[in-house]
């Protein structure tokens, strides 16, 4: 066998994964579906019926061949304007969308800071540059990435950065978009976890802070999690958003993004901004109840809590399976330490919330991150 002296190193380390269908039945914590609506029929419906009217279903092309449609067209207007940026394109996944900005946008001469929590896409998009390129500064730290800065000679600085943390739940200072302006920077902000969960319209970081968009910000997002679809879109400058259907590969080498996707996501995204207020009021009521619980603080919907054997992160996961309750077991080289991740989707039930919560505080081993 190939690689089955790998697989038994993985299992007896605790760190074997694989893939599983979970039962219906269980209370999901876990997914990031954090406005619950991959069980609103109403965009679904929507869509289906443009769709028929269109007549057409598939993409059929790259983007720069003929897989452009006026689906991607009309959504990229609509998201531009939304979140006030001059352009947008979408893109395959939110995995392609962190590829296509790092490997293209640093150019010889170039560099990159880094946040060490960023997603592993952006990391893995860092092995196509050049070591001297790339700096890793100290998640959320002002004063590391300051100090890499003022030493740079770059002719372009970038600093990557996310609104809301995939795994520490911890929320983008807003010092980041001072330091950029200061040192003339372009700052790429994913925005994965933060749209459809913070902000007065649930926008996302820059509507959290009230930030009118620059020509130096660049604002990635996924359409597969509050947004219940599939893709990504990156919004920008008009010369930032030309500059990637020329050069960014995953963009020009890959199929057009689904039409169905797309326009799934136009009509659910319609759906958020009209229903923001009873969402943002679902949002906050469960908040306030885990928070109280658990003494933990945070803008948005994750929760992280420690457990240092990655062995024992399993089994308190499936000892919450068997009592009815799905969580997220988050184990290395994702995380350094193995985590519960609690995921506070806006339609769980209270009652179920708060049951859910007895039941934690009652595991061993558990330490609440605050």
């Amino acid at each position: 066998m190939f690689y089955q002296k790998e697989i038994e190193i993985l299992k007896k380390k605790g760190l074997f994964r694989e893939r599983k269908i979970y039962q219906k039945y269980l209370i999901d914590l876990a997914s990031n579906d954090y406005l619950g609506l991959s069980k609103i029929s109403e965009p679904f419906e929507s869509t289906i019926l443009q769709l028929q009217q269109t007549g057409e279903f598939s993409p059929k092309a790259s983007m720069l061949v003929n897989g452009y449609h006026k689906i991607h067209q009309e959504f990229e207007t609509y998201i531009a304007e939304l979140h006030q940026f001059e352009s947008a394109i979408t893109v395959g996944s939110g995995f392609l969308a962190n590829f296509s900005l790092i490997e293209s946008l640093v150019r010889n001469g170039d560099e990159i800071f880094m946040d060490s929590e960023y997603h592993a896409s952006g990391v893995i998009a860092t092995r196509v540059l050049k070591d001297k390129q790339v700096h890793i500064f100290r998640h959320n730290s002002i004063s590391d990435l300051e100090k890499m800065l003022k030493i740079s000679k770059a002719k372009r600085k970038i600093i990557a950065v996310e609104g809301i943390y995939s795994m520490s739940g911890d929320t983008l200072k807003k010092e980041f978009f001072d330091i950029a302006d200061k040192y003339q920077a372009i700052l790429i902000v994913d925005e994965a976890h933060s749209f459809g969960v913070i902000g007065d319209s649930l926008l996302g970081v820059f509507d959290f802070y009230n930030i009118k968009p620059q020509n130096n910000h660049i604002k990635m997002g996924t359409l597969g999690k509050a947004i219940g679809s599939y893709g990504a879109y990156i919004l920008a400058s008009k010369e930032i958003i030309t500059f990637l259907e020329n050069r960014a590969k995953p963009i020009i080498y890959s199929t057009a993004p689904s039409l169905f996707e797309t326009l799934l996501s136009h009509f659910t995204i319609k759906y958020i901004v009209k229903n923001r207020t009873i969402l943002k009021k679902m949002i906050q009521e469960r908040k306030h109840i885990l928070e109280s619980e658990l003494k933990i603080r945070k803008d948005g919907l994750i929760f992280p809590i420690l457990v240092l054997n990655p062995i024992r992160v399993i089994e308190i996961k499936t000892d919450l399976e068997k009592k009815g309750f799905l969580i997220g077991a988050i184990r290395p080289p994702t995380v350094k330490q193995s985590i519960l991740r609690i995921i506070l989707n806006a339609d769980i039930n209270i009652d179920n919330l708060k049951k859910f919560l007895k039941i934690l505080k009652l595991q061993k081993d558990i330490r609440i991150l605050f």
